[in-house]
């Protein structure tokens, strides 16, 4: 069984841009490329074709300061992103962005971080152990 560990450092990730910054410079660092800011190309990465993960059968990833990743993820982030998609999405799933933008104003909703400790939970081989 070939296992993987891998370290995120959390103080690094100050938003969304820093977070694929972050997850860039530990899985992608020897590609000649890098993934976009994205859910879906987060989603990709883990699914482990390419990048550090590729081949593993077991990845456990040691994260530093989550807390402070959680709160840089939070839901002042995610209605900042959420304001910036309303404004190029009025026909297209504008009312979703609405709706969710609405709950993160009420003090709910889901944040940025909650979407992508959920996108990793998806991957059962992959184990986060906050640091």
């Amino acid at each position: 069984m070939d296992h993987k560990l891998f370290t995120i450092d959390g103080a690094a990730i100050t938003g969304i841009a820093a977070l694929y910054a972050q997850i860039n410079a530990v899985f992608m660092a020897d590609e000649d490329w890098k993934i976009g800011e994205s859910l879906d190309a987060l989603n990709d990465l883990l699914h482990g074709g390419f990048g550090a993960i590729a081949g593993a059968d077991a990845v456990t990833i040691r994260w530093k300061d989550i807390a402070r990743t959680r709160a840089a993820l939070g839901a002042e982030a995610t209605a900042d992103l959420l304001r910036q998609r309303s404004a190029t999405r009025t026909m297209f799933n504008g009312a979703r962005i609405a709706d969710q933008l609405a709950a993160l104003e009420a003090g709910g909703g889901v944040t940025y971080f909650d979407i992508v400790m959920d996108i990793f939970a998806d991957h059962p081989a992959i184990v986060i152990e906050p640091a």
